[in-house]
């Protein structure tokens, strides 16, 4: 993704350098010769043609929505692996490609809120760091929490669950895991639990930090392994399934009944 976004940018500044330069300078030389010989040039031509194209895709993923491929198992039950999402990229400021800096602010993250996010990773050697992970954002600054036993204490108040008995699994994940409800402040939602805890911990999120686990608790790598999330690695807010299909032509499964699915 990032590979792609690099491409982007480069193509739309090129593209949109070469009709500058033509028109600056070399139209008008063109113009000039009066020659019926003397034709825009292919490089020109393209630059016309995809120039418009380049620049409205650049500016809707940078700064309208983003589209992201759920590549694991870690959101269960609520985003699956091949589920295709939409990331809205004004929820928390505009920021520009490439380098993601905030240039307008606009909103923080909410507690509950699911975010994508450039991976900070487990250390500055880290192969997937800068990659797009996505978790939910669990401790907003401010807030101390305790992760025990497969249950939140949240600033001093146990969170509620609401157990719904064994997960099915879904193409032969998670199951056998407990279904629960999880009722953060403001915000309810479905996560996975096992009889093996991990990732047990407390911690107390600064400001420009955050604290993000996964849905599927104990088969997600996210801050309790990790550490906090730092704002200037956010992409944006989760907010739409637009299509699930896994695996190449859809051969490992097309479910329709999730395109058009809001993220809670």
């Amino acid at each position: 993704m990032k590979l792609f976004e690099i491409l982007l940018v480069v193509l739309t500044l090129g593209s949109g350098l070469v009709l500058l330069a033509d028109r600056l300078y070399f139209a008008k030389r063109r113009a000039a010769r009066a020659s019926l010989l003397d034709t825009e040039p292919v490089l020109v031509d393209y630059a016309r043609a995809f120039f418009p194209v380049l620049a409205i895709v650049l500016v809707v993923r940078s700064f309208i929505a983003e589209p992201y491929k759920i590549p694991s198992s870690s959101m269960m039950p609520n985003l699956l692996i091949g589920d295709f999402i939409l990331v809205n990229k004004f929820s928390y400021g505009l920021r520009l490609p490439l380098n993601n800096a905030k240039v307008v602010p606009l909103g923080e993250p909410k507690r509950g809120d699911v975010v994508v996010f450039h991976f900070p990773g487990h250390s500055d050697n880290d192969p997937a760091k800068g990659e797009n992970f996505i978790k939910r954002v669990i401790g907003v600054p401010g807030d101390q929490i305790v992760f025990q036993g497969n249950g939140l204490i949240l600033n001093g108040e146990p969170v509620k669950y609401d157990n719904k008995g064994l997960y099915a699994g879904h193409r032969g994940q998670g199951e056998g895991s407990q279904l629960l409800v999880e009722h953060l402040p403001g915000r309810t939602h479905t996560v996975l639990e096992t009889e093996y805890p991990r990732g047990e911990g407390q911690w107390t999120v600064p400001a420009g930090k955050y604290l993000v686990m996964g849905d599927n608790r104990d088969n997600s790598d996210d801050g309790r392994f990790w550490g906090l999330l730092p704002e200037e690695n956010l992409r944006g807010k989760a907010f739409l399934i637009w299509l699930n299909c896994s695996g190449w032509f859809c051969k490992d499964g097309f479910e329709p009944s999730r395109i058009g699915t809001g993220i809670n």
